[in-house]
């Protein structure tokens, strides 16, 4: 797995004890020597007002096709999480690189780096 691609994935509930299967964005490759990766958590339910972290993923759009979504989706870079290797179930696709600079511009904006 590299940064950039989207798998379904085991991703931990931020409320209660738990994981639900998800569409995730990868971050990173692997860290540290028990395999993790840093993920964003993507979601179908887009929000009524989008935060500035927030980025839409239309696979209706031809610059969102290969991340292989059924619908239209909200890509919420506030939520992030590290995980097992082991929690990925699937492959689904990718972010084309424009995607994928505008989600690392606005991670950047988000944590003031």
């Amino acid at each position: 797995m590299r940064r950039g691609e989207i798998y379904l994935a085991q991703f931990p509930f931020g409320d209660v004890p738990g994981m639900k299967l998800r569409p995730v964005l990868v971050l990173t490759g692997e860290l540290g020597s028990v395999p993790e990766i840093l993920v964003a958590y993507i979601s179908s339910v887009t929000p009524t007002q989008l935060l500035p972290s927030d980025l839409i993923l239309d696979p209706s759009k031809l610059e969102f096709r290969s991340t292989r979504l059924k619908t239209k989706s909200v890509l919420r870079l506030h939520k992030l999480a590290t995980i097992h290797c082991s929690s990925l179930a699937r492959s689904l696709g990718n972010l084309d690189s424009a995607a994928l600079t505008s989600a690392v511009d606005k991670l950047k904006q988000l944590l003031a780096l």
